[in-house]
Order: structure tokens, then sequence, then C-alpha cells
């Protein structure tokens, strides 16, 4: 997929940027429908032993997780070793008001989470916020990335106004199948700072 700035014939520069966006969305789908689910629970422990040995999580003191979705690579089991390690954790949790998603602190993922609007484990009101630009460390999934740091999300921007905000580092979360050449990206499309694959760590 190329990211260079052509227009399909008879579309603008954004529409056929989201059209591409779409397409590469369906194409990503497609791969991880593939995936046999013995082989995506494989790949996310090989996934989760490559960012413990990473000085970048070793040294990080706050650390935003995301509650995987069915086909996202799961990083979940490192929560509890995170809170273990005494890491403040946190997970998103979506603010109706405010049309966006937040950050806030989980404790005891056995008593803090509750679905949230999406269906999504998500911290319970009692959870307290912590500031985007307090945390050191975010695992941001995506439906795919580039080697330049490029992220393409679901497509509700929801991610991208999280991250804008984020000042720590910005882990990249996919499987190997989920990582293209080049993503056809816009000027508000978050970027990572670091891609986590099950057999890659990949500093853009």
């Amino acid at each position: 997929m190329n990211s260079d700035d052509e227009e399909a014939p008879g579309l603008s520069l954004r529409e056929s940027r989201i059209l591409a966006k779409e397409l590469l969305r369906n194409e990503m789908r497609a791969r991880l429908n593939k995936m046999p689910a013995s082989a995506r629970t494989t790949a996310s422990a090989q996934a989760r032993r490559l960012l413990e040995a990473q000085p970048r999580w070793k040294e990080a003191r706050s650390v935003l997780f995301y509650a995987p979705l069915p086909g996202e690579l799961d990083v979940w089991q490192l929560l509890a070793e995170a809170l273990a390690m005494g890491k403040i954790v946190a997970l998103p949790r979506f603010d109706a008001e405010h049309d966006r998603y937040l950050a806030c602190e989980v404790r005891d993922p056995n008593a803090d989470l509750a679905p949230g609007r999406f269906g999504i484990r998500e911290p319970s009101n009692g959870c307290p916020q912590i500031a985007l630009t307090r945390l050191d460390f975010v695992l941001a999934p995506g439906v795919a990335f580039d080697l330049h740091g490029r992220r393409l999300g679901r497509g509700k921007g929801y991610y991208d106004r999280l991250l804008a905000s984020v000042r720590g580092v910005i882990c990249g979360v996919a499987f190997d199948e989920q990582i293209v050449g080049d993503l056809p990206v816009a000027p508000h499309d978050a970027r990572v700072n670091c891609i986590l694959t099950p057999t890659r760590w990949i500093e853009p």
C-alpha cells in the first residue's frame, strides 16, 4: 500500500485516502481471519516475552494497557505482572460526555473492571483518572502499522485523539501479518515510537 498523495480518478485526496484505508482494513481482517486461534495464542505469548526483555518496558513506571478484542494480539497477562513490579497500570475508559477515551488507574483487575460502552473491559467509575501526559509507556493496538511508525486504526479516531496527548513512549502492538511497507495516513493520524510483534521489536 502506498501513502503517496495520489488521487483515485473522480475522488478528492481525502476521499482517496479514506478508500485506501478501508481497503487495507479489509485486507488485514482477511489476513487475521486466516490465523488459527492456536497460532494467535502462541504468537501473543512470544510477543509478551519479547516485550519483557525491552529496556523501555522495564524502565516504565506507568503503563497504559488495552483490553484486547478478538483477533488482536494479547498482552493482557502482563497486566498483573506490571502491578507486581510496582508499576502504575491504567486502561482506557470511554467518556461519553466528551466522546473520548480517558486513562484510568487499575489496581485490582478482578474488582476494578466492567464492560464499557463498546463491550470492552474498562476501569469502573471508581477508578481514578490519570493524566495522559503522566504515562511513561502506552501499548497501542492497531489494524496495521508500517516501518515508519505510522498506525492505522479502526476508523473512529478515538485512539488517535488519546495518543495525541501522550508524552511517553507509544508502542504499537500487532501480529507480523499487520506490518506493511507504507500506510495511507492523514495529518491527524498518530505515530508510534516502537512496534512490538511476536518476532520483532521495531524502532522507526
